[in-house]
């Protein structure tokens, strides 16, 4: 298990050369669509007032203005792991369900089978234990936010079926503040 954990660290660094372990990164939808900046994985609230309870939606990508914020922050290290911490608030990412259409939700990590996901080769980030269920990006208009110049845009989030039908709502990438 260890060497193979290491293997992964090892390929990941060759893969993403820029990021370092423990660095925090930003998940974005490689698909921008109605927003120039991007949509990127956020907790529902304002940057340090978000609210876990609230889980997880697509917002505006906040790098644009030259940092990644603490609600769209998660550690490299842990992502290596399969799970996605955002160390500000500590807590991981987690489906609600093993079912389509399930939503996500914020809660204390405990590696359990609704917090681990993985980067399958074409970017979409599955859920281990139900691999045919990928984070996804609701398709339609965006919704406006309450900042921003110009104004924020949200969309919301789910696990759905993998497929090529959504595949634009489901490739997934990572980046660190530029």
């Amino acid at each position: 298990m260890i060497k193979k954990r290491i293997i992964l660290i090892i390929v990941s660094i060759f893969l993403i050369p820029n990021i370092v372990l423990g660095e925090i990164v930003e998940i974005y939808s490689l698909n921008q669509m109605d927003e120039d900046r991007g949509f990127c994985i956020d907790i529902r609230g304002h940057k340090s007032k978000a609210k876990v309870n609230r889980g997880l939606q697509a917002h505006s990508c906040y790098s644009y203005q030259g940092e990644i914020a603490v609600d769209q922050g998660f550690d490299y290290r842990k992502l290596m792991e399969k799970q996605f911490f955002l160390p500000a608030f500590n807590v991981c990412m987690g489906a609600v369900s093993l079912t389509a259409s399930a939503s996500l939700q914020l809660t204390k990590c405990q590696n359990g089978q609704l917090q681990s996901f993985d980067w399958d080769k074409e970017g979409r980030i599955r859920l281990i234990d139900n691999e045919s269920l990928c984070l996804t990006v609701a398709r339609g208009e965006s919704r406006k936010g309450g900042g921003g110049s110009p104004v924020h845009l949200i969309r919301s989030l789910s696990m759905e079926i993998c497929s090529d039908r959504l595949k634009l709502f489901q490739r997934w990438g990572m980046r660190k503040a530029e």
